[in-house]
């Protein structure tokens, strides 16, 4: 029998999105972008770090503290994240409204309860951690090397 997460690993093949993720993202991205699909939804801009061209995905916006992290549920070898890096963390987030913000990465120390808070509110992105969305905050240190976590930043 076919579950959501193999699916979900399907679509994500290598940790890289095949042609069907990325064509569901862009869609994805745009309602997100025009203001629908809740409010834990963006769609985040970027320029490509090669071809310069913008980048548009959608991303789950994790809230802790009153403060918002987006988390690469693909790990740090994600052409998001790379793309975030090379622009400085200067990125467009869209919901209904454009955004600019500044997205700055969490130190490895600090990462653990964020990821567990990002994996209670984006059930789609769990079959990709190697712990349970209920581990303890000790098995997600163990990963939290793997998985970039960015604070958002607005810009005045």
């Amino acid at each position: 029998m076919m579950t959501i997460a193999h699916v979900r690993r399907l679509l994500y093949r290598g940790k890289r999105p095949g042609w069907i993720a990325k064509a569901l993202n862009q869609a994805w991205a745009t309602i997100v972008s025009a203001g629908m699909g809740g409010d834990l939804y963006v769609t985040l801009e970027v320029p490509g770090r090669k071809s310069g061209k913008l980048v548009s995905l959608p991303l789950v916006v994790a809230v802790v503290d009153g403060q918002r992290y987006l988390v690469s549920m693909l790990g740090k070898d994600a052409q998001w994240v790379k793309n975030v890096r090379a622009a400085n963390g200067k990125v467009v987030l869209k919901h209904g409204r454009r955004e600019k913000v500044q997205l700055e990465e969490v130190a490895i120390g600090q990462r653990a309860p964020l990821i567990k808070a990002y994996m209670q509110c984006a059930p789609g992105a769990v079959p990709h951690f190697p712990v349970s969305k209920d581990a303890s905050l000790t098995e997600f240190e163990k990963i939290a090397a793997d998985f970039p976590v960015f604070r958002v930043v607005a810009i005045s």
